[in-house]
């Protein structure tokens, strides 16, 4: 069987230019066969199992400029070839060509203390192929019982940027994009124990030019409470801890030793409507960050969803928080399926 798919996507911001773009999340060729297919073009795949940050995740490009939870990502040029067997299934990729990301501009919201420079200088490469550098990269993944097992390697252009102070050719200083080619080793395991959900992600990762090697995982659960007061919703508790041990040669992160609870309430109703709010706190200097998370399908065509964040207590050392103190926000989407 073959299928092709095409999602295009776009934005206007009446504010920041550099927020006004037109992209193609999705646009491939698929062939399904009985135990292997094969995707070509632009694609999107997810990887990982927890909730609070997704390490494993790395196929795809980050979308800086709509992006809040980084959730939201640009299609991936990849040639994927997917077989299935009775001891679990394998996942190649092809990578041919990076997706430099876009950024917001110093009139947008949700940014960095900087803008973060696209032209003025240019990005760094750690290869001379710069964005043309062909990325490779496998995930084994299968289940056994209770337990859902994942062991994936990547080898290619980072899509986390090292960002350097630097002065652009006006003297306004400006964040420099630095990417490094790394080898990025991931397992993530759930097991699944009546309404125990417990969830591991762990990553290692290499960078030669940066002289980094670090090691990084995020853990936890999530218990379900059924038919919550007879009401037909459920209820979800999660809680996780979140440690990453990167050096100053990493790029910067904002969750290196912090905690993530949560509560999901699903209704279970005809309009399939849920919602999800937590928070993320740092151990160290108390600094939290708040989100909120909501869909509720209208009619058979609509779909609303609600997102939110607010960041609180951002010391001044924390060069990621600190920059979107003030970026508060609350934004509605209205989908439409035809």
């Amino acid at each position: 069987m073959r299928a092709s798919i095409l999602i295009p996507y776009a934005r206007l911001d009446e504010v920041d230019g550099r927020r006004t773009h037109f992209d193609l999340r999705e646009a491939n060729w698929q062939h399904l066969a009985d135990d292997w297919d094969v995707v070509i073009g632009l694609g999107k795949v997810f990887w990982g199992k927890t909730e609070a940050r997704h390490l494993v995740d790395i196929i795809n490009q980050t979308d800086y400029v709509d992006d809040s939870d980084a959730e939201q990502k640009l299609g991936q040029p990849m040639i994927n070839v997917n077989f299935h067997r009775d001891w679990g299934s394998v996942a190649l990729f092809v990578l041919p060509g990076f997706r430099e990301p876009e950024w917001p501009g110093r009139d947008g919201r949700l940014r960095t203390a900087l803008p973060v420079s696209i032209h003025d200088p240019e990005p760094i490469y750690e290869s001379g192929a710069e964005e043309h550098h062909v990325d490779f990269a496998g995930r084994w993944t299968h289940t056994l019982g209770d337990w859902d097992l994942g062991l994936s390697h990547f080898h290619g252009t980072s899509r986390e940027p090292r960002l350097n102070v630097v002065a652009d050719q006006g003297g306004r200083l400006v964040l420099q994009q630095s990417f490094d080619i790394i080898d990025q080793t991931g397992v993530d395991i759930q097991a699944t124990k009546g309404a125990w959900l417990w969830k591991f992600e762990g990553i290692s990762r290499w960078s030669g030019q940066a002289d980094s090697h670090f090691l990084a995982a995020v853990g936890g659960f999530e218990y379900t409470v059924y038919d919550l007061f007879e009401t037909g919703s459920d209820l979800g508790l999660l809680l996780e801890y979140l440690y990453d041990g990167r050096n100053s040669g990493a790029p910067q992160t904002a969750a290196q030793d912090d905690v993530f609870a949560g509560a999901r309430v699903t209704l279970n109703d005809v309009q399939d409507t849920s919602a999800l709010i937590g928070f993320v706190i740092d151990r160290h200097t108390g600094a939290s960050v708040i989100a909120i998370e909501a869909e509720r399908r209208i009619g058979d065509s609509f779909k609303l969803e609600i997102d939110g964040g607010v960041i609180v207590g951002a010391p001044t050392t924390d060069f990621i928080l600190f920059g979107r103190r003030k970026d508060d926000f609350l934004q509605a989407r209205l989908l439409y399926y035809f």
